[in-house]
Parts: C-alpha cells; structure tokens; sequence
C-alpha cells in the first residue's frame, strides 16, 4: 500500500492532515527543511529531527546526483542511512536546477541533456532516469520530472512547457515502482494562466498520483501574481491529497498559502539567509528580520527573538551573534539556521494547533503582521 493521506479537519480553506509513510507520518501543514546535498547546511540531523521537529526533510536528485552519485548513496545504505535521517524524505525531481542551467542544457521530447558545471560533464536526464535515481537515492516521496516553465511567458509557450511537463509525467508514472508506504507526487504547471492549471490538474488526476505539487512559482512573478495565483492553482488540485508548493517561501507566504488549502512547503530561505546574517523574527517593528551584522546590535544583550524558545534565543545574545558574523565563525552560521528553522517550523506547529482549535483566520491575523 502507498503512502496515505488523511484529512483530520479544515478551517475555512485551511487543512489539517496526516501523510503516513513507510518512514514515519507527517503532520500538515508542515514545512520540509531543504537538505539539497545530503545536509540541511550546517545542521545534524538529529537536531533537525529531536531538537527542532522537524518531520521531513528534502534532497535532490540532480544535485546527488552529480555528487556523490547515486549508485553511491546506494551502495551506502540509500540517503537516510547516508544522511543519518530516519524519518521521510522528499526528492525534488531535479526539474528546477535543469531549467536554472539556461545556456548549459538543450530539451527535448525524450529528456534534458545538459552540461555539469562541477566538471564539465555531459548528462541526459529523462523522467524515466529521473524517476531511477530517486528509487537508488531511496526517497520516500519521488517527484516526477518537469520543465519549469520560465517566466514571464506567453500562454502559447506556457501551455506548450506545461503539456511537455505532462507527458513527462506520464512517463514518470510509469517508471515508479510502487512500494508500501512510499509514494510520487505529479507536479502541475502553467504558469499564471487559469486555463492551463487548471488542464495540467486534470492530466496529473487522470495519471493518478499520492500527492500533487504546484511548480512553477516564485520564478520571477510579482508578490500580488504569486498571491493570486496559488488559491486557483491549489483549487484544481484533488482534495483527498496532499498538496505542496515547491520553493515557497517567506512565512507570511506560507501561511497565507495554508489558509487557501496548501499542505506541503519548502524553501532554502530560512537556512541562506540564515548563513547571510539574516534572523526571522516575530516583530512588527523590525518587519519580521534582523540583519545581525548590524552595529546596533554590537552590545545587544538580548536574544533574537524574545519569544522564541529555541537554544540560541535561549542561551545567546545578539551582541554574541554579531561577534561571530563580524569575525566570520562558522557557530554564527550554525546558531543562526538553527535559530531560522526553529521560526519556520514554528509557525507551522502553531498554524496546525490553530486549524485544529477552528481558529485559522484569527492566528494568520495576529501573526502576519509580525513576520517576514
């Protein structure tokens, strides 16, 4: 039997469910820290896992698969036991990282031939070796491989990529070997086009998958496209099923997204930004951040975030933190993701309590005004 998805309860256009996994179950809304190489930079897996909760993590395939290899990772254990993560993981399919090559790959029908820029390599990528990989890799949760469509485009290029993204899907599905508890989710495209989202659900629905992401956003769209177009494309998407949007985002983002039905998020900002010096925070008055390399907070005592309970609110100060940016630590990396994840995840934790108490609305109110 696949992985399973259960409903518990929704709140307006919020949902509060349950993904059960050959690998642990999944409470939703929940967001997937990014673990791109193997590692969610600069933090332990088992910090990830005890210390801040985090349920499910994500890897990539085009990334492992360039380094170390897969028949590596495979050899070794498979990525859990590579990466020392027991609970579920998600691979992104690779899809996004091919299309960000631009000049470096040439598409076709069969797949994508691109050129590594690690060695200089050639490789071709089809939604069948895709799919392959992510079997090797061992993921949980594989993705089947898309075109991201590029933005801004016009509806003729845009439905052209999306049908392009569907048969691949098709060919993906196909490749899948279906264990229990494991699963593959179909990826919708169309960019900000109504008509095309809402034919891209139907050909993923007819495929039949355990779960449906929304791609091809935050490409380069305005804040308002994106706002816009998230509550229509998740609208199309199966109810009885998982959704995720792929690379979103700010917090405010996703809990926005929550509230018009997304149930899956990942993003990289918390743990980037976190390495540039930047703190999510809740705080109306610093917009939801702080730049801890800023001199104000030289002889700052207190911690980041006054209500946050995580170890590095608890223990560090500002003052601290700016010290070791200024002297270019590596702990400041590591005490600040830390700190940036435990905000993410957070907020999740708190929109799930407030969807299960039938007080989504009124926790998104209070809180976005707070955060980034």
């Amino acid at each position: 039997m696949a992985l399973s998805f259960e409903l518990l309860t929704t709140d307006g256009g919020a949902r509060r469910g349950r993904v059960t996994t050959a690998h642990g179950t999944i409470e939703t809304p929940v967001f997937m820290p990014v673990g791109t190489v193997g590692t969610v930079k600069a933090m332990k897996t088992d910090t990830l896992a005890n210390d801040l909760g985090a349920q499910i993590i994500l890897g990539n395939t085009y990334h492992l698969f360039l380094r170390p290899g897969h028949e590596i990772v495979e050899k070794l254990g498979g990525l859990h036991k590579f990466m020392n993560f027991k609970g579920p993981i998600l691979t992104d399919s690779g899809g996004f990282q091919v299309f960000s090559l631009k000049d470096l790959r040439k598409l076709t029908e069969e797949g994508v031939t691109f050129k590594s820029p690690i060695d200089g390599a050639m490789h071709h990528i089809t939604p069948e070796f895709s799919t392959q990989i992510q079997h090797a890799l061992d993921a949980t949760i594989t993705m089947a491989f898309d075109e991201c469509t590029p933005y801004p485009a016009t509806h003729e290029v845009a439905a052209e990529s999306m049908r392009l993204s569907m048969r691949w899907a098709a060919r993906s599905r196909e490749a899948f070997v279906a264990r229990e508890g494991y699963g593959q989710f179909g990826i919708q495209q169309g960019s900000l086009f109504e008509d095309l989202r809402r034919e891209s659900a139907e050909k993923l629905t007819d495929i039949g998958f355990e779960g449906y992401a929304i791609g091809g956003l935050a490409v380069g769209e305005s804040t308002e496209d994106l706002h816009e177009a998230i509550p229509m494309a998740a609208s199309f998407l199966p109810a009885d099923k998982p959704r995720y949007l792929m690379g979103v985002g700010y917090p405010s983002d996703m809990v926005k997204a929550v509230l018009n039905g997304v149930d899956m998020f990942d993003c990289v900002l918390p743990t980037r930004n976190a390495r540039n010096g930047m703190a999510f925070v809740r705080s109306a008055e610093d917009g939801g951040v702080i730049k801890i390399g800023h001199a104000a907070h030289r002889l700052a005592d207190e911690p980041l975030d006054a209500t946050c309970g995580c170890e590095v609110c608890r223990n560090y100060s500002r003052g601290y933190l700016h010290h070791l940016r200024k002297s270019e630590e590596i702990l400041g990396h590591m005490l600040m993701t830390h700190h940036n994840l435990a905000h993410y995840l957070g907020v999740m934790r708190e929109l799930r309590e407030a969807i299960e108490a039938g007080r989504a609305a009124a926790f998104a109110a209070e809180i976005l005004p707070q955060i980034r």
